[in-house]
């Protein structure tokens, strides 16, 4: 009797043990699978006050996980995670559940991209932050007036954010105030203007930095060839020196209300403040947003004997010296003539 309990005992201990085993396996198995039906990144929103339960709900739910309560479990036994910070974060193919509570854990939050692009106008830039993911809109709310002088400084008196901003591709994470992004953006732009400012080349026609600037954006709009940016920037040195008009296309329709994209002998005969086959110097701002390599050709002008330009139809330029030149490049790249 005495051993056939003693052999009953045994049995029940090693199903026992074989039950805690079988446990354990399961238990390391859902912390170290890779989550479920997870074939292309995919974004998970963590808000706050979520705990480990209402994760793995939440998990559940999205068909990451098959069985909740032993990942419930699981994670609370090895882990017990805690403080899971809220935000957006991005799971990646192959993560495990238990990369995912050390990501939580430590807010290690997905990093949207957002680029704003040289050559467009402050207008243009409004459309895309409305457009970016996850980007808590505060600009939209504020005058234009309210939004400079939030974004450069109480004492700033421009009327526009135009060209004050540097194009460049930007990292913000999920509901980051989109001013803290244009922030970011007139920095850079005052970086890099100062440093061409102080290393530009001498006898330039500009009274301060904003006037570089200014030809910064026209270069910009001008060519969005690289090497072409240094002769474009030389010919309108040139034109400025000579006290000649610069009788920039981009200028004049910039200042061309509801432009329909055909610029007219009426356009041109217009004067607005920006139409420079009218006015003498340059327009009053700049007309779009700058890269540093437009800067860069602003303050380094290739030297040249250049006073016009026009388009090939090839996507270039062909540069003159004299009106003549120009006006046989005109005719055979624009009307055509041979």
């Amino acid at each position: 009797m005495l051993v056939a309990v003693k052999r009953l005992l045994i049995t029940a201990l090693l199903l026992l043990l074989l039950v805690i085993a079988t446990g354990t396996a399961a238990s390391w198995w859902v912390l170290h699978q890779p989550l479920a039906n997870l074939q292309q990144a995919q974004l998970l929103e963590i808000n706050r006050g979520v705990n480990a339960g209402s994760t793995v709900r939440l998990l559940y739910q999205q068909k990451l996980i098959a069985y909740p309560r032993l990942a419930y479990y699981s994670s609370r036994i090895w882990l017990n995670p805690q403080h899971l910070k809220a935000g957006v974060y991005q799971l990646q193919p192959g993560l495990t559940l238990i990369e995912l509570w050390h990501q939580l854990e430590q807010g290690r939050q997905h990093q949207f991209q957002l680029t704003l692009i040289e050559g467009q106008t402050w207008r243009q830039w409004q459309q895309r932050l409305q457009q970016a993911p996850y980007l808590t809109l505060r600009s939209e709310y504020l005058s234009d007036h309210e939004l400079i002088k939030t974004v450069i400084g109480p004492a700033a008196t421009y009327l526009s954010l135009e060209g004050l901003l540097m194009a460049d591709t930007f990292s913000y994470q999920a509901y980051t105030d989109d001013v803290s992004l244009l922030k970011q953006a007139h920095q850079k732009l005052i970086t890099e203007l100062q440093l061409q400012w102080q290393q530009r080349a001498a006898n330039l026609p500009y009274k301060n930095p904003y006037e570089l600037l200014i030809m910064a954006s026209i270069i910009e709009k001008e060519t969005g060839i690289a090497g072409e940016r240094a002769l474009v920037s030389s010919v309108f040195v040139n034109r400025l020196n000579a006290n000649m008009r610069l009788q920039s296309d981009p200028t004049t329709i910039y200042g061309i209300e509801n432009f329909d994209g055909n610029l007219t002998r009426a356009h041109l005969r217009h004067e607005t403040a920006y139409n420079t086959y009218r006015i003498a110097g340059l327009p009053p701002t700049p007309i779009a947003m700058v890269s540093r390599a437009s800067l860069r050709a602003a303050a380094h002008p290739a030297r040249s004997d250049y006073y016009y330009f026009v388009a090939d139809g090839s996507g270039g330029h062909v540069f003159s010296q004299t009106y003549e030149q120009h006006q046989q490049a005109v005719n055979r790249y624009q009307r055509k003539q041979r």
